[in-house]
């Protein structure tokens, strides 16, 4: 296979802004290969918490890891809360719009099951980045040589075996989960993963969570206002409410909530 010409470091534009290099592919046997390279970190949170075993933190420690390992530089990192469609995810979407705006090289994921763990679903969003003139790394030793290779096929069969298995893999979990509920709802407790943000469990039944029921009438009145959920997530946290899991809240998340509350009072 010929040697492949290392990407150059970003350049300035006219106007002081920043135009990403495209790396094609990097060369094999360098020690830092994406040296000076601008990418966007995209992270996601699956809202199956029970079946997650990559969250946030865990993602983000591994591509600060791998990009110190790489040479590579990371813009900013974009998290999603969310499992649903494409077109909900606000995150994705500016990790698109940056890769087209060419502010950055391309994209990193910890995993490629983080851009989804549906297989088609991953090759589609792969095509649309390259589409954009983009990359798209993982952090994961067994997905560095992403991109198609008319002189390897077995690359883009390699990508899709490991994407199916992770897709068979997620499918196990979720039944077995599946039974678990079953068998839990059948003894009378609470069966259905985490409770909603503004309830707890006790002893298996759900109950009005006070603080965080005031959290989420501040978040309501804010949303009914026309505030967007960026705006929401930054006065949440500006006011010291702290999302469900004691972190602080994300766009993305505000989103779920509100998602999860508009489905009820419909």
């Amino acid at each position: 296979m010929p040697t492949r010409t290392p990407p150059r470091t970003p350049t300035s534009r006219p106007g002081g802004t920043r135009a990403a290099t495209r790396p094609r592919s990097t060369a094999s046997g360098s020690a830092r290969p994406l040296l000076g390279v601008l990418l966007i970190a995209y992270v996601r949170v699956s809202t199956e918490r029970q079946a997650e075993r990559f969250g946030p933190a865990a993602q983000r420690a591994a591509i600060r890891e791998w990009a110190k390992a790489t040479g590579a530089r990371i813009a900013r990192f974009v998290e999603d809360a969310t499992s649903g469609a494409l077109s909900e995810r606000e995150g994705l979407g500016e990790v698109l719009a940056e890769i087209r705006a060419g502010t950055v090289a391309g994209v990193v994921v910890a995993r490629l099951d983080r851009f989804s763990r549906d297989m088609l679903v991953q090759e589609h969003l792969m095509s649309d980045v390259w589409g954009l003139g983009g990359e798209v790394y993982s952090t994961a030793p067994d997905e560095n040589n992403l991109r198609d290779d008319p002189d390897d096929p077995s690359r883009k069969l390699i990508r899709r075996m490991l994407g199916a298995v992770v897709e068979y893999d997620r499918e196990m979990t979720l039944l077995r989960l599946r039974n678990g509920r079953r068998a839990k709802a059948k003894a009378g407790g609470f069966a259905y993963g985490s409770p909603p943000f503004g309830y707890t469990a006790v002893n298996g039944k759900l109950r009005r969570s006070k603080d965080e029921q005031a959290t989420l009438r501040q978040m309501l009145a804010l949303a009914a206002d026309g505030a967007s959920t960026r705006a929401i997530a930054d006065q949440l946290n500006a006011a010291g409410r702290p999302a469900k899991r004691g972190g602080p809240w994300s766009s993305a998340a505000v989103a779920r909530v509100l998602r999860t509350n508009t489905r009820k009072a419909s």
